[in-house]
């Protein structure tokens, strides 16, 4: 199989008809592009990092070489994966393409349940930080009262639940670019 041959071949080609681009695809700009993926590549790894190497010394510089390396190697199967036709736009559509409907839904369960973890983390990280940060918050609402990690979980929830809502591309990037003003203010005020 050479290289530009996609890595499931061709037999798909015909099987199913294209399908439509799902509205709202497509519309952030090159510039809006990078803030979203800067942000979300940048604003994780910069304190992380660091705090990874000190912690695991070399052996660990050498393992995110080579995570980064499959990283790479990942994304050429990708395109691979997305070369065979036009239609495959999703991690889901490479898994129906290789395994048939189970796979789509394997595929999809799993990008599901990494999107909830993950944000699940987010929300527990910031109620950590933010706790240590403003120790002894309190909330008091009638007989309910909030405090300490759990307020500040939700107040965080409460703050960037309208960033999901937003379907355009375009528009998350605006909140992409505070993300990345703010990493670039950490690497500042730590310098």
């Amino acid at each position: 199989m050479g290289s530009d041959e996609p890595l499931l071949g061709r037999r798909y080609e015909a099987a199913r008809p294209e399908k439509a681009a799902a509205d709202g695809d497509g519309d952030a700009s090159f510039v809006q592009t990078c803030l979203n993926g800067l942000n979300a590549l940048s604003g994780v790894g910069l304190l992380s990092v660091p705090y990874a190497l000190s912690d695991g010394g070399w052996l660990s510089l050498a393992l995110l070489v080579a995570v980064a390396a499959v990283c790479w190697y990942t994304g050429l199967l990708l395109q691979r994966c997305m070369a065979v036709d036009p239609a495959v736009r999703t991690f889901a559509d490479i898994g129906e393409r290789a395994f048939r409907r189970g796979g789509r839904l394997l595929v999809s369960g799993f990008m599901y349940a990494e999107l909830y973890l993950i944000a699940i983390g987010y929300l527990i990280v910031d109620g950590d930080n933010l706790d240590k940060l403003f120790p002894g918050a309190r909330v008091g609402l009638g007989p309910a009262s909030l405090a300490g990690k759990q307020l500040f979980v939700v107040l965080v929830a409460l703050v960037v639940a309208p960033t999901t809502w937003l379907r355009s591309l375009g528009v998350l990037a605006y909140v992409s670019a505070t993300g990345v003003f703010a990493s670039v203010l950490i690497v500042l005020s730590v310098l």
